[in-house]
């Protein structure tokens, strides 16, 4: 089963989960996951790295394209570079995070040749970094770091690339065998040319999006589907049947959903969620432990930080960066009367009697999701007297587009971290940073995290993580986001399949050690 529609294969547009997930079927990164999540050898047997921590060489293994090509180091260069060129919603991976020379300066229009990366010989590819980035080699198992060949790439019409089996070329486990962008079904195809074929076991795996939760269950019991996800009554259905019972498994998916909220005079009756004590107010008034024992009901954890728990831990004390979630309760939490207090503050200083907003969510992100955006209108609307909050359900991709546009007033939405590291959400909240859908900016916090990524604290971990708390702090103060819950999934897989990998971070699912009795 897949949640969402699959609208681009293509690294440089792909903004999902489910869209990397395939995308990771099919291709190999220079690192891949283990079962832990811990970085491997993939298409580099092997590394080095420089004495000042910021050269990597990669040294390439034989592999192969599905239509024969070998995969060299150029393949790196050129997808690397297009990434940056196009500067797209996943390049600050490139520049923020990864911190390769260059990366920044050409996705502001310089000279795509300049970014610090090269191919030495076939077999040999070497980056370049800003500064020394201790979580270097997890990024490489991420998509937007995957190679493309460029000989293939350049014989296709523009924009085909990644729209078809035709248009898109494997090095991985499995190959595409059917696909249409937004189709509800496609399936991939053991690899029979992968440099390490003898170990993958599946010859293929069909997907289907699904809807809701209901039909999910459906689809596992008709056995349709053989690996579904649940949620709401469904779980609580499972957990009581004894043979259901037996297939259930909750794993972490990493993703947090959350309110963000347009701060421009675009929206938001001339821009009235600028106001902080709004956006505080709102946050205060929803009770998220409601949220997922009344709706969500898969093990979802209600949640109140910025970052959050259970996928970030610090490498020299070992504790969780969102393990107490009370540190921000001045802040987030559930409190009536401290939201009813907020809210006279923003009516005082905005000088009206009520707010009338609209909430975008996505109607086929799941079913709990169109339950969580009701109970929040009815929260809200109950702890805020003269508070309207109007509902819109679209696609995915209408609400992505209305946030990326600015173009809505409230939005509910979910982000799942990409790396092991609190930055991968403390990142979206720079100035002008495409996934800031707040357009949220203050200059403290874009000072921290430069800090943080190529400035003071890079050399130090202990003061880069206070550092990183602190951005969180702000953030937290300043209502940029409501946090809601941080998602579980409730799996049901059938029996004698077993082996699949699950992971909050990055990738969610992974096949390559999967088996079918």
């Amino acid at each position: 089963m897949l949640g969402t529609n699959v609208m681009s294969l293509d690294t440089d547009l792909a903004t999902d989960g489910d869209s990397f997930e395939v995308i990771a079927d099919c291709i190999d990164g220079l690192m891949q996951m283990d079962a832990d999540g811990a970085a491997i050898p993939a298409l580099a047997e092997s590394f080095d790295l420089s004495d000042d921590g910021k050269t990597y060489t990669f040294h390439l293994r034989d592999a192969k394209w599905n239509n024969g090509t070998a995969v060299t180091a150029n393949d790196f260069v050129f997808a690397w570079r297009r990434i940056c060129k196009n500067a797209g919603e996943y390049a600050y991976m490139m520049s923020d995070i990864g911190n390769i020379k260059g990366a920044a300066e050409i996705m502001e229009g310089a000279d795509p040749t300049t970014l610090g990366v090269s191919a030495t010989d076939d077999k040999t590819f070497v980056v370049e970094l800003n500064v020394p980035v201790s979580f270097f080699p997890s990024l490489m198992y991420f998509p937007t770091f995957y190679p493309i060949n460029e000989e293939f790439y350049t014989g296709l019409a523009d924009g085909t690339y990644g729209t078809s089996a035709d248009t898109f070329l494997s090095c991985g486990a499995f190959m595409l065998e059917d696909y249409i962008p937004g189709t509800a079904n496609l399936s991939v195809k053991k690899n029979p040319d992968y440099w390490d074929a003898d170990k993958i076991q599946l010859p293929g795996i069909t997907y289907q999006v699904v809807g809701s939760s209901d039909s999910a269950l459906t689809a596992f019991k008709n056995g349709s589907l053989d690996v579904v996800m649940i949620s709401g009554n469904q779980v609580a259905a499972a957990k009581e049947d004894a043979e259901l019972s037996k297939n259930l498994t909750v794993t972490g998916a990493g993703y947090m959903w959350y309110l963000t909220f347009s701060q421009t005079e675009k929206n938001a009756q001339g821009g009235m969620l600028a106001n902080q004590n709004l956006r505080l107010a709102i946050s205060n008034a929803i009770d998220r432990e409601s949220l997922v024992d009344n709706y969500v009901m898969d093990g979802s954890l209600a949640t109140y930080t910025a970052v959050p728990p259970q996928f970030a831990a610090s490498s020299t004390t070992g504790e969780d960066f969102s393990a107490d979630q009370q540190k921000f309760a001045d802040f987030c939490s559930f409190d009536t009367a401290k939201a009813q207090k907020f809210y006279e503050d923003a009516k005082k200083e905005l000088g009206v009697d009520g707010f009338e907003f609209t909430m975008i969510y996505g109607n086929n992100e799941g079913d709990e999701v169109t339950k969580v955006a009701q109970a929040i209108k009815e929260q809200v609307e109950a702890a805020l007297s003269g508070m309207v909050i109007n509902l819109q359900a679209m696609t995915k991709a209408e609400r992505l587009d209305k946030m990326q546009n600015d173009n809505y007033d409230v939005a509910l939405t979910r982000w799942g971290p990409d790396y092991a590291d609190p930055m991968t959400y403390l990142g979206m909240w720079i100035t002008d940073n495409d996934n800031n859908y707040g357009f949220w900016s203050n200059a403290e916090y874009d000072k921290l995290i430069a800090d943080c990524v190529t400035g003071a604290y890079i050399s130090d971990y202990d003061a880069r993580w206070q550092a990183m708390y602190d951005a969180e702090t702000l953030v937290m103060q300043e209502a940029v986001i409501a946090p809601l819950y941080t998602k579980a999934n409730a799996n049901l897989i059938a029996a004698g399949v077993e082996g699949i990998d699950f992971h909050p971070v990055a990738l969610n699912r992974v096949y390559k050690t999967a088996t079918v009795a």
